[in-house]
């Protein structure tokens, strides 16, 4: 396996607004994938459009370049999962951010702002931000190839040189 750069957190906060895909609800959860090995998933949420998972995935970053991918399901008992819709980011802006020296900045320092593209999935601009001693950096993902709904996450990095992958 090649060296890590870092691991890259992602809480997976809540989603909005979601699709319907049983009568009048949904049982959202989430895969997130990063390059062909690592695949995550959130718990299942029951009978919700508006899930909040709070849960913590967390990836090892070799490919600064490559793009997290995520997609929203809907949990079936007696049917293929039905698809809620898919957003994907990608992990450089942030990266580049981390790589800065920022001890002495003020927690709470806007380090640099990602505006929404046509070739990302953002819906607002993103803060990457200098918060207790760490790189963070808020997001909210539009999902595509589907009706509605957006995904919130925040983004947390850990340098694998600095010894403490337990936190």
């Amino acid at each position: 396996m090649e060296k890590a750069m870092g691991l890259l957190r992602i809480r997976v906060k809540r989603g909005i607004n979601l699709a319907i895909r049983d009568i009048t609800t949904s049982d959202p959860y989430v895969i997130v994938r990063f390059g062909r090995q690592q695949k995550l998933q959130t718990r299942v949420i029951k009978k919700s459009i508006n899930p909040e998972w709070n849960d913590d995935l967390t990836l090892y970053v070799i490919d600064q370049n490559q793009s997290v991918k995520l997609s929203v399901y809907d949990k079936d008992m007696f049917t293929p999962d039905d698809k809620m819709g898919d957003a994907e980011f990608e992990v450089w802006p942030f990266l580049e951010a981390t790589k800065m020296k920022l001890d002495g900045v003020p927690s709470g320092t806007i380090i640099t702002t990602v505006k929404p593209t046509r070739q990302n999935c953002l819906s607002e601009e993103s803060h990457i931000v200098w918060s207790d001693g760490k790189v963070k950096q808020n997001m909210f993902l539009r999902l595509r190839n589907v009706e509605c709904g957006e995904v919130e996450l925040q983004l947390q990095w850990t340098d694998v040189s600095e010894g403490n992958l337990g936190q």
